[in-house]
């Protein structure tokens, strides 16, 4: 049986990729600079990705948020189901609406699939988009007090190899958080105990974020993304670890702890 892990350089597709490789299972890893490569808006490059696959991890680059997303979630799984792909394992969002279409679209397909509905990643502090801020002492963001049920993209990981591998996740969807809800100045003073540095949370307008991403090309999506989950519908949480893999999810301050003993923040 062979594996195809679409975003293989992301956050979440290099874990999968790494542990499917440590596990001894065939695995391609996709992305415009695989061999052979795979973009999202050149479908050309499909086919020969897909070709001999039997399930793959798809993740969709920019987010399933963005407008474009069903559009090209649906020609994909067209095209996997044409090339014998018999499992579809999409990383999905909590309570966007683009997303739930793409969810929707796997749903319907005629393919085994296991929806993974992630909350925020923990890992946006320290290898992603918010990482700066850390270390600028500032965390800028338009989520106002809303609380998150932070994951951590270990947890996803081990749940997206699980739905790889087990038939017995086919039809599932898990929604998958981390065991506790903090609001983002909460998650930043918890990053700032165990980096040893000074981290506040700055909120701001969804327009002034927008502002501030000017001539960045997420910049919009992001500022939409904010405005449109940012208002207390994700603010619970799920059980998608615990029923995908019997354990509990990972606690917000053990990534972070872990994070900083890496030397995410020096």
């Amino acid at each position: 049986m062979s594996n195809l892990v679409i975003g293989s350089t992301g956050k979440t597709g290099r874990r999968i990729l790494r542990r499917l490789t440590d596990l001894g299972h065939p695995v391609r890893g996709a992305s415009r600079r695989s061999d052979p490569p795979f973009d999202w808006e050149r479908r050309e490059t499909w086919p020969a990705v897909l070709d001999g696959v039997d399930a793959a991890y798809v993740s969709y680059y920019s987010d399933l948020a963005a407008p474009e997303a069903p559009a090209a979630v649906e020609a994909f799984t067209k095209a996997a189901a044409a090339a014998g792909v018999r499992r579809l394992v999409l990383l999905s969002g909590r309570g966007e609406h683009h997303a739930e279409s793409c969810e929707d679209i796997v749903r319907e397909s005629g393919l085994g699939y296991t929806l993974v509905r992630a909350s925020w990643f923990a890992q946006n502090f320290g290898e992603g988009e918010l990482r700066q801020g850390v270390m600028d002492g500032a965390v800028v963001l338009a989520a106002g007090d809303v609380a998150e049920p932070f994951v951590d993209v270990e947890d996803i990981a081990d749940v997206a190899v699980a739905a790889l591998l087990d038939e017995r996740h086919d039809g599932r969807v898990y929604e998958v958080t981390g065991p506790r809800l903090l609001t983002f100045a909460e998650a930043a003073a918890e990053i700032a105990l165990a980096a040893g540095r000074p981290v506040t949370y700055v909120p701001v307008s969804v327009e002034e974020l927008r502002a501030a991403l000017a001539g960045h090309p997420q910049g919009d999506l992001f500022a939409d993304l904010c405005g449109e989950v940012f208002d207390g519908r994700n603010a619970g949480l799920g059980t998608g670890v615990q029923d995908a893999l019997g354990r509990p999810p990972r606690d917000f301050a053990d990534y972070c702890r872990a994070a900083a003993a890496a030397g995410a923040w020096r």
